[in-house]
């Protein structure tokens, strides 16, 4: 059964998360009228569905755009005449116009003439991405994008996806199970387990509500956003201030990102693991950052683990440590703390 209610904001990216049968999926085909769930959706000022009323919009009727996670190019079509397939039945005045915008938010103007045999996966959901977006949506709908691509694709098209998230004015529903995507990704997060609602919010707040499980592989890990105070061209590193907090952090450079400039808004990833924390300020360590924080909250994982929130000014950080170790510092709600968190450990 599927209990799911939320609000979509007028922009940026709504994850849907969590564990594969969870009904994201779900979720995304009854926005479009896929699937006739009971209900009511509305986006913007249209009303796509209303039980009450009898009101049920079909999917042609609804102004959307569906990414899946397979491209679902014209294999026939070279990207060109890809693109504009939807123009030419919808046969709006300012198509052409539309055309070019997606194709420079894309970054697809050099695809233009390939084949879609010639086009890596990377390029393909660029393709399928400019194709929705020609039709000049109300809302982009993307359903787990990026599950058929291996690492090397995925990150060559997550600036991309980061690039419609800052300039898109449009809001954008994306499924995923991956806490990787969307620690890199949301804006605000959807937590699902089993149809049911578990969590919803900014994603800073949701990744560090200690009991949500909001995890990957690794466990859980904070968000840190913050701007670049400082370069150093010397140590290839950046300063990046967040609040009271300064972290010092290798340079995104350093993962093929652009040369970063002083200003340049960063969002930091920690992992709890990666966190530890002391009872006084840190010196004569190889350890960058010993950031100030209070203590938050405390739970007791299952074994040998606790893990703790830390707050202040700069955000929020999870530590996952030994219960012996928390025991040992007397850590409790309220403690000022410093907690250190090692440079090559923040992934940019």
């Amino acid at each position: 059964m599927l209990e799911a209610a939320f609000d979509v904001p007028e922009a940026g990216i709504l994850v849907l998360f969590g564990p594969s049968g969870c009904g994201k999926t779900t979720v995304l085909r009854a926005v479009a009228g896929l699937e006739r769930a009971q209900g009511f959706v509305r986006i913007g000022r249209s009303i796509w569905q209303d039980d009450a009323k009898e009101i049920f919009v079909p999917t042609y009727e609804r102004s959307l755009g569906y990414v899946f996670q397979e491209a679902s190019l014209f294999e026939h079509l070279n990207v060109e005449k890809n693109l504009r397939f939807g123009l030419v039945r919808t046969k709006d005045a300012d198509g052409e116009a539309r055309l070019a915008e997606a194709i420079e938010l894309l970054g697809i103007g050099e695809l233009l003439k390939r084949r879609v045999d010639e086009l890596s996966g990377g390029e393909r959901q660029r393709c399928a991405i400019a194709r929705s977006l020609c039709l000049k949506p109300d809302v982009l709908l993307m359903d787990e994008p990026l599950s058929a691509l291996d690492w090397a694709r995925k990150r060559e098209i997550l600036p991309w996806l980061e690039k419609l998230r800052a300039e898109l004015r449009i809001p954008i529903l994306y499924v995923t199970h991956s806490a990787d995507e969307m620690a890199r990704l949301a804006n605000r997060v959807i937590v699902l387990d089993r149809g049911s609602v578990l969590a919803q919010g900014p994603l800073a707040s949701v990744m560090t509500d200690l009991h949500v499980p909001v995890s990957s592989e690794y466990g859980p890990s904070s968000i840190v956003e913050g701007a670049i105070e400082s370069v150093s061209n010397e140590w290839r590193t950046v300063d990046v201030r967040a609040g009271e907090w300064l972290i010092e952090v290798a340079s995104p450079a350093e993962a093929g990102a652009p040369t970063p400039r002083r200003g340049d808004k960063l969002r930091l990833r920690i992992l709890a693991r990666d966190v530890g924390i002391a009872r006084e300020p840190v010196t004569g360590a190889s350890v960058r950052n010993v950031l100030p924080a209070i203590v938050d909250e405390m739970v007791e994982e299952s074994g040998a683990y606790a893990l703790v929130r830390l707050r202040s000014s700069g955000g929020t950080l999870l530590a996952r440590i030994l219960r012996r170790s928390a025991a040992e510092l007397g850590l409790a709600p309220g403690m000022r703390v410093w907690a250190l968190v090692k440079a090559a450990a923040v992934v940019v």
